[in-house]
């Protein structure tokens, strides 16, 4: 019975699903990419062999995410495409009514407006942190409060404190400032939760015409206090899909298998020598750094020549 793999390598955790030809998961994770995409790739195939079927073959890979190309060629994928498209072609084969994605991820955010099943117009924030998933996990850490548990104590807040969070360095210093004056921790968390939402919407959603039904996804999706602000401002309902954290996998998976051929794939991947080496090019005024990849020891591709002397 035929497969396909999807997997969404960002810079925080990298995620995998193994669907059939329904677009059913038979397989799937989470985990974190703890700054070695290679490495964490590797651990995640095998967990996902651990759960496959043996009736089940592997006809398609398809690579998503910060680090999809250097993956791509790590695993001999079929198909290589961005984070717009992959959860784009995700959502839609779950919710194909869908004219809104909000995404917040570990490192990002992005926004996918789409109209009849096509997308019409996106935006992505990747210079700051401020607004994202890693800058909540750090907030957590200063409060001593798991993450976990931060929607939960959002919800209980009445009286949300005001955060400056346009900015990871203001954000922090008001939140100190809101403790010594006497803010309890459930307000200052909901704060944070609403100004997050407040940041989204006014940079990376600015100028962006949100229409139901709208989607979040992303790891900070599973946020409930999030989620609350974003319905309360934006006076919509917002649905949360159980799969939503995979939603990247998912679509790019859906599209090895539209582009797949009889071409059985392999996972054993453990064993795999993949190391890049850096240099620079003095071939020209450009000095480009150039970015070799190898594959057991084969030099398998090159990056970064801007000029094209060196392949």
């Amino acid at each position: 019975m035929k497969c396909y793999l999807g997997i969404d390598i960002g810079s925080i955790s990298t995620k995998g699903v193994i669907i059939d030809e329904e677009n059913n998961i038979i397989a799937s994770s989470y985990i974190w990419t703890e700054g070695n995409p290679v490495q964490s790739v590797k651990k995640l195939v095998e967990i996902l062999k651990q759960q496959l079927p043996e009736e089940y073959k592997i006809h398609g890979i398809g690579t998503t995410g910060s680090a999809r190309k250097l993956i791509g060629i790590m695993l001999n994928a079929n198909v290589v495409k961005n984070e717009i498209t992959a959860h784009a072609v995700g959502t839609l084969a779950f919710h194909p009514d869908v004219k809104t994605i909000l995404e917040i991820g570990g490192q990002d955010s992005k926004i996918i407006i789409l109209r009849n099943g096509i997308i019409v117009d996106y935006a992505m924030n990747t210079l700051c942190a401020a607004g994202t998933g890693s800058f909540l996990s750090s907030q957590a850490k200063r409060l001593s409060i798991p993450i976990e548990d931060f929607g939960e104590i959002a919800l209980t807040s009445k009286n949300p404190a005001k955060i400056a969070a346009r900015c990871t360095v203001f954000a922090e210093s008001d939140l100190i400032h809101k403790a010594q004056v006497g803010y309890s921790k459930q307000d200052i968390i909901a704060g944070l939760c609403k100004s997050i939402v407040l940041n989204y919407l006014n940079n990376v959603g600015k100028g962006k015409k949100i229409r139901g039904p709208i989607i979040f996804q992303g790891g900070v999706s599973k946020n409930k206090g999030v989620l609350k602000y974003f319905r309360e401002i934006l006076n919509e309902d917002v649905i949360v899909d159980e799969n939503g954290h995979l939603m990247g996998a998912i679509g790019i998976a859906i599209l090895s298998k539209k582009e797949s051929s009889q071409k059985q794939y392999d996972l054993n991947v453990e064993d795999i020598k993949f190391i890049t080496k850096a240099n620079e090019c003095n071939k020209c005024p450009n000095n480009c750094e150039i970015l070799r990849i190898y594959k057991n020891d084969e030099h398998v591709d090159s990056w970064g020549s801007m000029c094209g002397k060196v392949k």
